[in-house]
Parts: C-alpha cells; structure tokens; sequence
C-alpha cells in the first residue's frame, strides 16, 4: 500500500483531477486541476503551496556533527553557521555524485538534511569509519514539508510569524505558526521567492490551514509535482533521476556524473584553500584542474520560428502551454553531416513565461559555450524532426525577489 503524507485529508479534499502518482513510496497528486495553467501561474504571479513531505529527513547532531558533514559532503559545510542553509551534493571515492540535498543549522551543531533517496544507511557507514560521535536520526516520517513559493509568499508568511520578515536567501530559523513549532528557510525548488516549512506531523493540518487562510486574499494555490516541474527546468535546477543518476545505481559509466558535469564546479571555489579530505575530493580536484569532464550540462532555448515551423508543415498546431517531458531527447551538432549526434536533452517544458521551449541537455565542452547552436530533436506526430536550439546559461528565469531583502521590500 502506498503511504500518504501528513497533509493527505487535505489534498485529498482538494484534488479535482483525482490523479495521483508516487513519490518515493508516497501518493502526491501531479496536479490539483484540470489545467495546469492555473498552478504554474501561481508560482509566477502569486503564491502556490506545495507538498514535498516525501523527501528523506534527517536530523545530525552530536560533538563531531560538523566533523562528519565535512567529510561527507563535498561543499563545505563551514560555510553553513546557524542560521543557514546550503545546497549541497555528496559523492563516492571517484568524485561521481551520489545525491544532492539541501542541508541546514537551524542551531549550533544540530543539523538538518534533505535527500531524495535513502542515505541513513550510508551516513552511519561512513560515520564509524571516521570514529566520528554523531547521531544521525531519519525523521522523514516525523516532519512534513510544506514550500510555499511566489512573488506573494513574504505577504503570506509575514501575517504568520515575524520570523521570516529577516531571513536572507538560504536563511534558517526557528519559528511558531498558530503555536506550533516549525523550521521556516528561505528555499525552494521554483526559482522564485519563497520559503520551505519543516512542520511535526502531528501540526501538519492546522499549519496547511494556517498558510491557506492566511493566503486566501492573495490567490494561493496548492500545486503538484507537474507545475513544480516546469518552473525548475526555468530555473535551471536538476532533477535526480531524470537530468542525472545517482551513481550508486547507474547501470553504465555515462550515467556516472561528477559535480563538474553537472554544473556545480562553483561549490569548489575555494577548494585550494580547503584542506578537508571530503569523500571524492582528489578525483574532482584533479578533474578541475586538468579540465577533464567529459561534458557538461546546460540550458537550450528553442528557436520558436522553427519549432512552429515543423509543426505548421505536419500540419498541426505547435503546442504552447502545459508542456513538460522527462523523455530523452537527441541533440545534433550543426555541421552540415545530418544526424551529427552530440549529446542529449533530459527535460523539456515550453515555458509560457519566457513564450519559448526549454531544456537542460548534456553537451560536450566544444559545443557547450553560451550562444552555440544546435539541433534538438522532438517528435511531431511520431516523426523526429530536428528544430534550432541555442545554448544558454542557466538560470533561465532568475527574478531579483527571490534573493531580495525582504525587510527593504517591506519598508518601501
């Protein structure tokens, strides 16, 4: 039997469509209503409420909890004091990830963390080879997650708590809503302003209803996985699974990638001046240094005079809205040999904001230069035919409220 989340009596009650899919053992609608329009709206011009209580939890404390995040994880968590939170990616002795989640210490030396398979086993294996004292508890079941994401969320929140008013980007806090304890930061997965709730299960339901009436004059929408979907592929944000693979179940040595290959060479700014021996670390040192990856991942804008153009000569209508495809899709280099195979696209959506197809693929280096072109292979009625795609660098969709400082916002 599948497993429901805390705020299940609630998106229950809510779900029109009546679909339902699974994530990570639990049922989690794609979508509320019929149309997607309305949910994806609501992350851009409004504010939406989503359900992510299905990601893995855990609680790390103890006198060597720093210690052994330092080791663990490949940025450092140093950079993470009281009060933050930071995305973060952990990796096996080669350097090829392994997962990535977002960590935070909401207090000195307690630690809480994401992830989006199971790691509890892992850490604690890690945790006895190092001799590190450290208590790492699963908590997944004990704590919901509520993201409240869009331009309107500050509105939102601040009519529930001051404790959000202060928090910068990534900022953690402790926090009571209706005298329920809850963990607020200032994150998410839409690339827009909002915050993510950390709520005990037991709270779950007063807290939903808390958000929903405090949000009622401002429009908000509950959404599902599909709309969140389409917004972080604007945002430029990978998803596991889909744009890459945990290289504890890859099947091939190309579904192996390193931080590098996907993107995120900028957790390792600083690595020179780093002396931690973090799991991976010679592997990914001695691939920046001697610029080894095989290739990298990046942003596709579609050119939308020739994806109509394909379509208009099928003689059918180019979709334009509530588009959204994790199927693989080839990507050709344009040098006048046809079918010049070069990479691939792992996500796509056609973003109505931006009024123009979006994906993130894998290129090699001499094709992955920002302004490059490309051919992008789609399917028009079950026909491949390849449209002209440029390379962009991601974010595609980067608003300045989602970083803002929200008590300069209040005061002006």
């Amino acid at each position: 039997m599948p497993l429901t989340t805390p705020f299940h009596s609630r998106i229950q009650a809510l779900n029109e469509a009546g679909l339902w899919k699974h994530w990570a053992g639990y049922l989690v609608p794609p979508q509320y209503q019929y149309s997607l329009t309305a949910e994806y709206y609501a992350i851009r011009n409004s504010v939406s409420l989503l359900d992510t209580s299905p990601l893995f939890k855990y609680r790390i404390s103890g006198p060597d909890a720093e210690r052994f995040l330092r080791r663990v994880l490949a940025r450092d968590i140093a950079g993470c004091p009281p009060g933050r939170a930071q995305y973060t990616c952990w990796c096996d002795e080669e350097g090829f990830v392994l997962q990535d989640g977002v960590v935070l210490q909401v207090r000195e030396g307690v630690y809480w963390l994401t992830a989006a398979e199971p790691t509890l086993r892992y850490f604690r294996v890690v945790a006895r080879q190092i001799g590190a004292e450290v208590e790492i508890e699963d908590v997944s079941k004990s704590y919901g997650i509520l993201a409240l994401q869009g331009p309107r969320a500050h509105e939102v929140i601040r009519q529930l708590t001051d404790a959000a008013t202060c928090l910068r980007y990534f900022g953690a806090t402790d926090a009571e809503i209706e005298g329920h304890p809850v963990i607020i930061t200032r994150t998410g997965y839409t690339g827009d302003l909002g915050y993510e709730l950390w709520i005990e299960s037991g709270d779950a339901c007063s807290v939903w209803d808390a958000l929903m009436e405090a949000g009622s004059g401002h429009n908000i929408t509950p959404i599902g996985t599909t709309a969140l979907k389409m917004a972080r592929v604007e945002a430029g944000l990978l998803l596991m699974g889909t744009d890459f693979h945990s290289s504890r179940f890859a099947w091939v040595d190309a579904q192996r990638e390193t931080p590098a290959e996907l993107g995120w060479s900028w957790m390792f700014k600083g690595i020179s001046q780093d002396d931690r021996p973090f799991i991976g670390r010679s592997a990914i040192e001695l691939e920046i240094q001697e610029r080894a990856s095989r290739w990298t991942t990046v942003g596709l804008a579609v050119d939308w005079h020739d994806y109509e153009r394909v379509y208009t000569e099928a003689g059918v209508v180019p979709p334009r809205h509530e588009i959204y495809s994790e199927s693989t899709m080839s990507v050709y280099r344009r040098s006048g040999v046809d079918w010049d195979y070069v990479g691939y696209a792992s996500s796509f959506t056609s973003s109505s904001l931006l009024r123009t197809p979006l994906a993130i693929a894998k290129l090699p280096l001499d094709v992955a230069w920002p302004g490059s072109e490309v051919d992008l292979e789609v399917n028009v009625i079950r026909r491949p035919q390849n449209v002209l795609a440029q390379v962009k660098q991601m974010p595609f969709f980067n608003p300045a409220r989602k970083s803002a400082d929200m008590r300069k916002e209040r005061s002006a």
